[in-house]
């Protein structure tokens, strides 16, 4: 059964470090294909070479969590080998808000389950800043948390 994960914490606590280390455990592991979604390059030699990094300042025109979704819908039509999408710090991509992530969440777990895919997603913020809405996902915080 696919599921949708969260990585929580604030800045500077291990999410994104986790993150790159659950994707390349994962990708040496499964027989499916792994993508990273992140804002910039900058972890393009932290990911071992299996990895889909997706660069999202390459797609600028993507603002809002609508077209997110529709830009996840893009990726996994591309490609129907993909086990795992990890999305490092979704609130620094399209202008998704705080006020957004239920909805968001709610929209990939759909996904998830359509497509038998995991989503791995790190938000900056605390549990407590988020709504009820989330306790039907798998929360994960960084050791440091």
């Amino acid at each position: 059964m696919s599921m949708v994960s969260l990585i929580v914490g604030h800045k500077g606590t291990g999410k994104t470090k986790m993150m790159i280390e659950l994707a390349n455990d994962r990708a040496e592991k499964s027989s499916g294909h792994i993508v990273f979604v992140n804002k910039n390059q900058r972890l393009m030699y932290d990911l071992i070479h299996e990895i889909r990094i997706v660069c999202m300042e390459d797609y600028e025109e993507i603002t809002n969590s609508d077209e997110y979704i529709g830009f996840l819908y893009g990726i996994i039509s591309s490609d129907h080998d993909i086990d795992a999408i990890f999305i490092d710090s979704i609130l620094k991509h399209a202008d998704v808000s705080t006020e957004d992530i239920p909805e968001f969440l709610a929209r990939l777990k759909v996904i998830s389950q359509q497509h038998d895919i995991d989503f791995i997603v790190s938000l900056s913020a605390d549990l407590e800043e988020l709504s009820d809405d989330v306790t039907d996902f798998n929360v994960m915080k960084p050791e440091g948390c």
